[in-house]
């Protein structure tokens, strides 16, 4: 099975790129992805702007099996944000540049007063396939953890070294990829649409091998 990944996020394609391969799964960069403008990613739901992505990069690509992801941060003091505006969190409150160092900081910044034990969270990521126009398949992942009230780790991207992983007492910055691999949502999400497209591409065998020959 051959994957396109329509992402420019280098770490979201460092952990789908490891999951491809830990489950027999060619994974590559969309061909051109640099090439063409990002479309907008205005839906309310991961699983929107997963779905909008996909199809999106699959119409540049006829033919080839496209992959793309939406992906965040929920935090349950906040009422479930930063959400799907994970990304630009700080931007969308008029601080700048958006990088992860000052998205954490303002993130750190709006649990100021926040106890321990109400700074629960979810990672959640959803994935959509498409081939040219139509989605084939869609998933989604999740993992629980708790932010910090100081970052911790040099690994990983985005809020990873302020998301404790309570049964390791370790940050997702300060794991492995194998470990991030089994316990990460976007771990999660891939083995789940990986598992939906081998079944689709099982039926599709089936059907092809008793089909009646055409006359």
């Amino acid at each position: 099975m051959k994957l396109y990944a329509a992402t420019a996020n280098a770490g979201k394609l460092r952990d789908f790129a490891a999951a491809a391969q830990a489950y027999i799964c060619d994974l590559e960069l969309l061909p051109r992805l640099s090439e063409i403008p990002a479309p907008p990613e205005d839906g309310q739901t991961f699983a929107e702007n997963a779905r909008t992505k996909a199809i999106y990069y699959a119409a540049q690509a006829p033919g080839l099996t496209v992959i793309a992801d939406d992906s965040g941060l929920e935090v349950d003091a906040l009422d479930g944000a930063p959400g799907v505006r994970s990304a630009r969190f700080a931007a969308d409150a008029g601080i700048s540049p958006a990088t992860d160092n000052v998205n954490n900081e303002y993130l750190l910044r709006r649990l100021r007063n926040v106890p321990t034990q109400q700074r629960m969270a979810q990672y959640k990521c959803a994935l959509a396939a498409a081939i040219d126009n139509r989605i084939i398949a869609e998933s989604e992942g999740s993992v629980e953890g708790i932010i910090l009230t100081a970052p911790r780790g040099a690994g990983g991207f985005g809020y990873d070294p302020l998301f404790l992983l309570p049964q390791l007492n370790k940050t997702m910055a300060e794991i492995d990829l194998q470990t991030k691999l089994h316990l990460s949502h976007r771990g999660a999400a891939l083995r789940n649409l990986l598992a939906i497209l081998c079944k689709i591409s099982s039926s599709t065998s089936t059907e092809s091998r008793i089909a009646p020959p055409i006359s």
